[in-house]
């Protein structure tokens, strides 16, 4: 399939436009000529040197990715920039990246693969940036404990979840914004779940939580967004392109 095509099937099956005045990433074909014949997809979680080399030894036409690039527009391509576009060039490889389109895909996003792994019910968009929604919410199949909650994420291969259990026990309603999503503790609280779940935190959110009475589960930013470049890869197949998932964890 020509490389035009496939980024426009892509852009509009993740609404890339809807995204561009609120995502800082430059999402759709970052680097490539768009009429390139693409034969071979290797998907990954973030654009760096080491998944970029990876696709070259796979001999793949195009990278596709969570994390590009390209964040706001560069001035220069220098130093870690240069380290990172220079191979895709050199290897003639074409690089694409969805975001935010990617993380609040209802079907394919990397909040959907986790809500499939829990098994949610009664699913509805959550996690609000601009007039878009980046997660979703829903109801656990049944009443679990904050410990059988976190033995669930540990399937999603990280090495530890780390929890902040101020909510109520047994947990029945939880929201979901994967990678760093602490931001939405407060809406969490206004929609009135029990639990957020997210990959990774920060100082202020032990406290939002603890006053929130609300738990939070960090999950693992990398393990929490391996779904949604995943699911593209089946929706590739289906397109009767030839796919690879590069997994290079990082342990946060």
């Amino acid at each position: 399939m020509e490389l035009r095509e496939l980024c426009d099937r892509l852009d509009e099956h993740l609404r890339i436009d809807a995204f561009a005045d609120i995502d800082a990433s430059a999402n759709g074909l970052q680097v490539g000529p768009q009429r390139a014949e693409i034969d071979h997809v290797a998907l990954a979680v973030d654009a760096a040197v080491a998944t970029v080399e990876e696709a070259a030894a796979l001999d793949a036409d195009l990278l596709l990715v969570h994390h590009g690039v390209s964040w706001g527009g560069f001035e220069r391509v220098t130093d870690r920039k240069y380290e990172r576009i220079a191979p895709l060039i050199e290897n003639d490889i074409a690089l694409y990246a969805a975001h935010l389109p990617l993380d609040g895909h209802q079907q394919l996003g990397n909040a959907a693969g986790v809500a499939d792994r829990l098994d949610l019910r009664d699913r509805a968009p959550f996690g609000s940036v601009g007039p878009e929604r980046i997660g979703q919410r829903g109801r656990l199949p049944e009443p679990m404990t904050t410990e059988e909650v976190t033995d669930r994420l540990t399937t999603l291969e990280n090495e530890r979840v780390q929890t902040l259990p101020f909510g109520p026990e047994p947990i029945e309603r939880v929201a979901i914004v994967t990678g760093s999503g602490v931001d939405w503790i407060d809406e969490a609280s206004d929609v009135g779940v029990d639990a957020l779940i997210t990959g990774e935190g920060k100082q202020q959110a032990y406290h939002e939580a603890k006053e929130s009475a609300l738990t939070v589960f960090l999950a693992g930013h990398y393990a929490t967004e391996t779904f949604g470049v995943r699911a593209l890869g089946s929706l590739l197949d289906r397109w009767r392109i030839e796919t690879s998932f590069i997994d290079h964890p990082t342990g946060l």
